[in-house]
């Protein structure tokens, strides 16, 4: 399903040079827009019911707004970003894999994953955390790297805010890891292996020793977990205070990291800082920290608008 608040005139479609498949998938959706927290939910417009048909899908390169998308199967997907969520009026259209986009249910819109696939998506600012399928295209808004459902947003914590912080981490679904079956053999012989041989074990109660107290038994009516907490949601720990940066570029040369630092040091505090990678020095452009996610979206645009579409934010 396509972008939520882009702020792109139709008129400006022609120019994005999607694929054939990408321009079908966007002349058949609406454009998304962040509901204001204020505003109260609109009912959605009655239409046809439409029967779900998902397939699993990765896709082609694609452009919007500037910025070159490229899907791919990355079953180790772990970034931070900016998060947003999307429900009417979009509850019930079909998604970009041929699934019917439920805002109750658990699922997400991602850029390049496959569709469907599983993230973990934790919410930086408090902590909450849960799973969900991605089975939708989109976030298209400079500096977000996830679109959750309502139901999801809700359970993170943010639904009310319009974004926040996350991490966003690739996981093994509740079923088989779609991925790594791809590629199995229909009808394969089974072999039959014989059990090992389970051997008889003696069971027999001590005595407690002496001079020892017994600890009480555990009470019957313990719950195993917070009631107040839904059951799809844990608790992680994530950082008291996170820095958010626009990562403008990373270079195997300092000299080139520097030179963009220097071009780009008018928008604000600009810094070249290094991270080994696989025992040599990768040289990261960053601006930052910012304030907020308002700052950080802000900049990311400058950013980009400088011709740096590769840049995004995260969070340190």
């Amino acid at each position: 399903m396509w972008q939520r608040g882009m702020g792109l005139g139709w008129g400006a479609f022609a120019l994005l040079g999607l694929s054939a498949c990408a321009q079908l998938e966007l002349g058949n959706h609406l454009m998304k827009a962040p509901v204001p927290a204020s505003r109260p939910q609109q009912q959605a417009a009655v239409r046809a019911p439409q029967e779900p048909n998902p397939i699993y899908k990765v896709g082609t390169p694609y452009v919007v707004n500037g910025v070159r998308y490229e899907p791919k199967e990355d079953p180790l997907y772990n970034t931070t970003g900016i998060a947003s969520w999307y429900g009417y009026p979009f509850h019930g259209q079909r998604t970009a894999n041929g699934d019917i986009y439920d805002m109750n249910a658990m699922t997400a819109a991602h850029q390049t994953l496959p569709m469907p696939s599983y993230v973990r998506v934790t919410n930086l600012e408090n902590g909450r955390s849960v799973v969900l399928q991605v089975n939708d295209r989109g976030p298209f808004v400079n500096g977000r790297i996830i679109d959750v459902s309502r139901r999801a947003a809700d359970l993170l914590g943010f639904s009310e805010k319009g974004t926040t912080l996350v991490k966003v981490e690739a996981v093994q679904g509740p079923t088989e890891n779609l991925i790594a079956t791809r590629g199995a053999v229909a009808d394969a012989p089974l072999v039959t292996v014989a059990a090992a041989p389970r051997p008889v074990v003696a069971v027999e109660a001590l005595a407690p020793a002496a001079g020892v107290a017994l600890a009480p038994p555990p009470p019957t009516n313990t719950p195993r977990f917070n009631p107040t907490v839904p059951p799809e949601v844990t608790f992680v720990g994530v950082p008291a205070t996170n820095r958010i940066f626009v990562q403008a570029g990373a270079f195997a040369s300092y000299e080139s990291a520097n030179t963009l630092r220097s071009n780009l040091s008018a928008l604000g505090p600009t810094a070249v800082t290094t991270v080994d990678v696989n025992g040599r020095p990768l040289y990261r452009v960053r601006l930052g920290p910012l304030e907020n996610t308002a700052r950080a979206e802000t900049t990311l645009g400058m950013v980009i608008a400088r011709g740096h579409t590769e840049a995004r934010i995260v969070v340190d």
